[in-house]
């Protein structure tokens, strides 16, 4: 069990980040840094996957980075560390930061804490494409994940949505 059940005060918080295009943090709102346990010194500057949890698929993360570095959003379930070694599940909205310019300059993710119950189906998920990664690299993750959406007949963001 993750954080979910003991900060109910901030489970209707949005946490936000916001990173540069190699994926540093270059903002942290106060819900976030109180979740993760790391203090805002600690977080700018550093790669946001000081927070990456290793149960999550990297199959997952080479779709997110796809999605993003073609301009569109992610949506998508997350399993985060937190420093004292817990974790916490949340529904992560990740888009393209623009300037004023039109440039593309980074990040910015909002997430919420999830029910347990959309935890269960999503790390049932999970579990099972990390046990394709296991035995045959990431792209066997790849092929499983496409393989079960196909099956639902529906897309990635479109499962996400439904849990």
């Amino acid at each position: 069990m993750g954080l979910q059940e003991k900060d109910t005060d901030i489970g209707d918080k949005f946490l936000v980040t916001k990173t540069d295009l190699d994926s540093y943090i270059t903002y942290a709102n106060s819900y976030f840094i109180d979740i993760c346990g790391y203090s805002e010194q600690e977080l700018i500057g550093k790669s946001h996957n000081v927070v990456r949890h290793p149960d999550m698929p990297k199959s997952i993360f080479k779709f997110l980075w796809k999605e993003l570095q073609s301009g569109n959003d992610f949506w998508g379930y997350v399993k985060n560390s937190v420093k004292s070694g817990g974790h916490y599940w949340v529904l992560a909205h990740i888009i393209p930061n623009f300037n004023s310019a039109g440039t593309k300059i980074g990040y910015h993710s909002n997430r919420r804490l999830i029910s347990d119950n959309k935890i269960q189906q999503i790390d049932d998920l999970y579990s099972k494409i990390r046990n394709q990664e296991n035995q045959g690299g990431i792209s066997a993750g790849e092929d499983f994940l496409q393989n079960f959406l196909t099956e639902k007949g529906v897309s990635y963001n479109e499962y996400i949505l439904s849990i």
